[in-house]
């Protein structure tokens, strides 16, 4: 009993290591990403994703260039994401590299579309239950993550609330306010 009980003790504290060595890598890659507070788009930005979400049936996906200035995100122009045409449906798209690998360097975050401006949201309604576009923000280090829905964009930042901006306002930057979620 007492060999069986040993070898139950060092196979228990062999995994408790192994465990603490994941959580200690996992909290030593995780990257302190700025928070930003409001979003804005250029009149560039604004009519590149109007162009973009009336051409395409299937998501697009674009690198959103820009800087953070005092807690507000500004995207000055977006930048196409390296995307191979078979890897964008109408519910899904995925980039064959990071925009900093295709060339685009001051990118702050990612936008996507929603054809149809249905599913738009980070958390299923009435939860905080992430979605796949939650969880897809969670795993990479940009700033702001953007969903783009026809008149309107839903977003969020290093806090991961979700906003929504209209993107009727072409006067000056427009404010976002956090939603309901």
């Amino acid at each position: 009993m007492q060999v069986a009980g040993r070898r139950f003790l060092t196979r228990t504290a062999v995994a408790a290591t192994a465990l603490t060595a994941l959580l200690n890598l996992q909290s030593a890659g995780s990257v302190r990403r700025p928070t930003a507070q409001a979003l804005t788009f250029s009149d560039q930005a604004r009519r590149y994703l109007a162009l973009q979400y009336r051409s395409y049936p299937t998501e697009f996906l674009g690198c959103m260039i820009g800087e953070i200035r005092a807690g507000v995100a500004v995207v000055l122009r977006i930048a196409p994401a390296d995307v191979d045409p078979s890897r964008s449906t109408p519910t899904r798209v995925s980039p064959e590299q990071s925009c900093e690998a295709a060339g685009w360097s001051s990118t702050i975050g990612m936008i996507h579309s929603h054809p149809g401006g249905e599913r738009c949201w980070y958390y299923f309604p009435g939860t905080v239950v992430a979605t796949s576009d939650a969880q897809s923000f969670a795993a990479q280090s940009y700033a702001v993550d953007a969903i783009m829905c026809g008149d309107h964009i839903v977003w969020m930042g290093g806090d991961r609330t979700e906003r929504r901006l209209s993107l009727l306002a072409a006067d000056g930057p427009a404010a976002s306010a956090a939603s309901s979620r």
